[in-house]
């Protein structure tokens, strides 16, 4: 059956300027980091795509490893990009990343001009794309100059191979650095992609955030709900059939503690006082900040995509609201 997208797609969505760029994006972003490898099912996750668009998200996060197994998301994206999404092409923000493991010897990762261009000729070929509109660097490389790796991410603007360039997990001493090399090579960091929620705040307390402010890079936070901490999931307690307990993930039972159980909690309980969920509280308050451009979620299925974009019809917080979560985070 043809997909054809809602008419309606953009007259609910909220879009926010991406630094001082020309770019807009959607205040939420899906990220397919989970849920779109070969082990997921196909016809699930192409739902999850087209509710996505058919709610106004434009933004479709990837990177070379995301599966698994890795390269799978991009080779799943692809075919579902050609099948369904082809003449919508020009409507969307297609990024992908090149930095952690991907192949073996010495230029499967990090951040040298060889692994950066290869990389992302690999990723251009799996998705069947002519060029992708965001290309990051996904994590610092301290063994290659700084230099090196921004003169890549320029060649590939200048290439045609990208459109805009990106970091991501970048501490601000360095962030600042990569913003000023690609400034002067004339490719200026258009957005910087950060793990930020209510329970990682390194990037308020390090600064990041003025930092991004000051130069006019844009924001998008990943991993905005804990890894699933901050949903309903854990307010019990630890479910048997969660990843945790499966011990699948980066979650451990050692992250679950009784005090992090009694902050869910009553977070949990500001959210109902709100008409929210915890997700939609804890994703509302991260676009509370005008600074961040979007935040990126995952979905398992088109109703957790559905459920997670109703955080947008309440992203404004009293501040009696905001002193109660943060007394919570900071007891």
């Amino acid at each position: 059956m043809t997909y054809i997208a809602s008419t309606e797609r953009y007259s609910k969505m909220i879009y926010r300027r991406c630094g001082k760029s020309g770019i807009r994006l959607s205040a939420v972003s899906l990220g397919l980091w989970h849920n779109f490898g070969d082990v997921d099912t196909m016809s699930t996750y192409r739902k999850t795509l087209h509710t996505a668009f058919d709610a106004g998200v434009t933004h479709f996060d990837l990177a070379n490893n995301y599966g698994p197994p890795p390269g799978s998301a991009e080779i799943n994206f692809g075919r579902i990009l050609k099948e369904d999404f082809a003449a919508y092409r020009d409507e969307l923000i297609i990024s992908t990343k090149a930095g952690y493991y991907m192949w073996p010897g010495p230029y499967g990762e990090w951040g040298s001009k060889k692994n950066l261009v290869a990389s992302l000729d690999q990723s251009l070929k799996r998705m069947g794309l002519d060029y992708v509109d965001i290309f990051y660097h996904h994590r610092p490389d301290p063994d290659t100059p700084l230099e090196e790796t921004m003169a890549a991410l320029d060649l590939i603007v200048r290439q045609g191979k990208a459109l805009y360039v990106g970091i991501s997990n970048y501490r601000p001493k360095e962030a600042a650095e990569a913003f000023s090399i690609l400034k002067r090579l004339g490719t200026p960091c258009l957005i910087h992609q950060p793990k930020y929620s209510m329970f990682e705040r390194w990037v308020e307390t390090e600064g990041l955030l003025d930092l991004l402010g000051s130069e006019g890079v844009g924001c998008i936070p990943f991993s905005p709900l804990a890894q699933g901490l901050l949903t309903n999931k854990y307010l019990s307690g630890i479910p048997a059939d969660s990843r945790v307990a499966k011990g699948v993930g980066f979650l451990t039972e050692n992250n679950i503690t009784e005090e992090r159980l009694a902050q869910i909690r009553k977070l949990n309980d500001i959210a109902i006082n709100r008409g929210q969920s915890l997700a939609q509280m804890a994703l509302a308050w991260i676009l509370k900040d005008e600074r961040v451009t979007s935040v990126l979620i995952g979905a398992s299925r088109p109703e957790q995509l559905t459920d997670s974009l109703k955080c947008l019809e309440n992203i404004s917080f009293s501040a009696e609201e905001l002193q109660q979560i943060e007394k919570i985070l900071t007891p």
